[in-house]
């Protein structure tokens, strides 16, 4: 892990000096979880001063596509799929501070309700945040339906 790593560094280095910014990455690997199916990922961490606002862009869309680009250029040097998570300026902590907030409160709205509660608009990352959020809770099950951008994410209160 410590070659892919090393070879992340440089293409993130290379991305950000043609993006023309000041921003700084370090990257690092993550084991992941016991309960996480997809095992760890490599954590790219990009300190952009005041461009952090321009590379995270509107809704981390910007962030997303740099993440994307990562992932691919790997996958082009070293032949093989690895997870890329990219985060700039804690943009990533306090979505996923948010979404466990929100897991929280929609699970306790299903089990006061005992009705499912659907969750609309959000990327697969954010799905995946509140699925480990909630597979903790014996009496709630999640699982997304639907198919590309119509996908969306049901809490359901077990019976």
């Amino acid at each position: 892990m410590k070659n892919k790593a090393k070879i992340l560094q440089k293409l993130t280095d290379e991305l950000l000096s043609l993006m023309m910014t000041k921003a700084q990455a370090e990257v690092s690997y993550d084991e992941g979880k016991k309960n996480d199916k997809e095992g760890g990922a490599f954590v790219v961490d990009v300190t952009a001063g005041d461009e952090t606002g321009l590379l995270i862009g509107k809704k981390g869309e910007t962030l997303l596509s740099i993440q994307t680009v990562l992932g691919f250029l790997l996958k082009q040097k070293n032949g093989e799929w690895n997870r890329v998570v990219v985060n700039i300026g804690d943009y990533r902590e306090k979505e996923e501070s948010y979404l466990k907030d929100l897991a929280a409160s929609t699970a306790q709205r299903a089990k006061e309700t005992g009705m499912p509660q659907n969750l609309y608009n959000l990327k697969a990352w954010q799905r995946r945040v509140i699925h480990l959020a909630l597979s903790e809770d014996k009496d709630i099950t999640t699982e997304s339906e639907g198919e590309g951008e119509e996908r969306f994410l049901i809490v359901r209160p077990k019976k």
